[in-house]
């Protein structure tokens, strides 16, 4: 039996131990917003924050998570959207939108670390595929979640 916390809540998982932390989310606990992209951690689709960290849930096995704190797409913005979350819906940054979610759930980790990142700083932290191209409209977005973060004290809701 796995146990940890995910987007706030503690969950018990009955799981193989090496099945891969991306399945249990999707398939055992019903969050399908972190989603598969290549299943060996290069295009990162499956990003989630573990203890805060971006990682890609496909190279996780469940029983390395035992007692830690997860978020996923789903815990972020749970009750109002997350300032990333806004500029990406008034930047109308995705396209096909599959990727959206590891790309979010990077560029928050980034901001946390960094309230003011340069384009370099950002492309070397988000190194997510994306089939759409959309990386031109995602440092947009990423500039203009830092410039709201600094717009409100200091703090992303």
């Amino acid at each position: 039996m796995a146990k940890f916390v995910v987007n706030g809540k503690s969950v018990e998982v009955k799981a193989d131990p090496d099945m891969p932390l991306l399945w249990v989310l999707r398939e055992k606990l019903g969050l399908t917003g972190t989603k598969f992209g290549c299943g060996i951690a290069q295009c990162l689709a499956c990003t989630v924050h573990i203890e805060g960290q971006p990682v890609p849930s496909c190279q996780i096995p469940v029983k390395d998570v035992q007692g830690v704190e997860i978020t996923t797409i789903e815990g972020v913005g749970e009750k109002t959207l997350h300032s990333v979350q806004k500029v990406w819906v008034e930047g109308n940054i995705p396209q096909c939108g599959y990727c959206q979610s590891g790309i979010i759930m990077a560029a928050i980790a980034l901001l946390e670390k960094n309230a003011e990142p340069s384009d370099a700083e950002i492309d070397s932290a988000i190194g997510n595929i994306c089939r759409c191209g959309t990386y031109p409209y995602v440092r947009k977005a990423i500039h203009a979640a830092a410039k709201l973060k600094r717009a409100t004290s200091g703090v992303i809701s």
